[in-house]
């Protein structure tokens, strides 16, 4: 398998009944019409119990290195809430594609071994870990490449920012899905730049902060934070995370 690149689709074939499509309803999500049918959106759990009122966001629509990701109320006429995959694959795809470490596909691309060796020669590892799903979010305003994805200037920590960096030039850029740590569809996004393996760092929405306040509060990482209400323990809400995407 290989990391596999966006393709922008002129139109979408569906099946069409009475103007709607026969795979189901879906709720209106964000994304403008020109961006369309490959756009992605994402949304937190904290403010998504039926339904995702905000969803990632670039502040003022800024199409520069260093514009801050937020949340912003669900659109479907702001091209700042326009996103698409410009990379999608496993996290060993990007770890052969030099775009994270060693360390990061030893505990998140299958490299390495959770537990357990069955006896060689040579010894075998009888629970690898898993080779995670990893992707690159791109800003593309009314579906137009900027070439800018959502990512970290410096190495994840706490209270890391989170805003437009250039995509594919390193791992900070790369997002991976924490599956292990889901709850439901919301899961977990570690940083690929993270280096702390037994409490990684995610996509995390600062507390107690709401999407409408002024400033506007910046999507940063932080440290993964569980409820202790386990086993098995629950992620915080603000650090829980889903997407829609029509052709993705």
């Amino acid at each position: 398998m290989s990391i596999k690149k966006k393709v922008f689709a002129v139109a979408a074939t569906m099946t069409m009944v009475g103007g709607v499509s026969a795979v189901g309803l879906v709720p209106a999500v964000a994304n403008t019409p020109s961006c369309g049918y490959n756009c992605v959106t994402y949304y937190g759990q904290e403010f998504s119990t039926n339904f995702p009122a905000f969803v990632l966001d670039v502040l003022r629509q800024g199409e520069k290195v260093g514009q801050p990701i937020i949340q912003f109320r669900n659109s479907d006429s702001d091209p700042a809430e326009d996103f698409v995959y410009d990379e999608e694959g496993s996290v060993s795809d990007f770890y052969a594609a030099g775009l994270v470490s060693e360390s990061l596909d030893l505990h998140y691309g299958g490299l390495g071994c959770e537990s357990g060796y069955a006896p060689g020669p040579p010894a075998t590892c009888t629970t690898p870990y898993p080779d995670d799903n990893a992707f690159e979010l791109e800003y593309a305003p009314y579906g137009v490449d900027s070439g800018l994805c959502a990512g970290t200037a410096s190495t994840a920590g706490n209270g890391t920012p989170v805003a437009l960096e250039p995509c594919g030039v390193s791992s900070k850029t790369v997002w991976v899905e924490d599956d292990g740590d889901g709850d439901g569809p919301y899961i977990p996004l570690i940083n690929g730049s993270d280096t702390n393996f037994s409490n990684p760092y995610v996509l995390h929405y600062p507390g107690n902060a709401y999407p409408t306040d002024m400033p506007r509060p910046q999507l940063n990482t932080w440290m993964l934070q569980q409820y202790s209400d386990g086993p098995p323990a629950t992620v915080y809400d603000n650090e829980l995370w889903d997407n829609y995407c029509d052709g993705c």
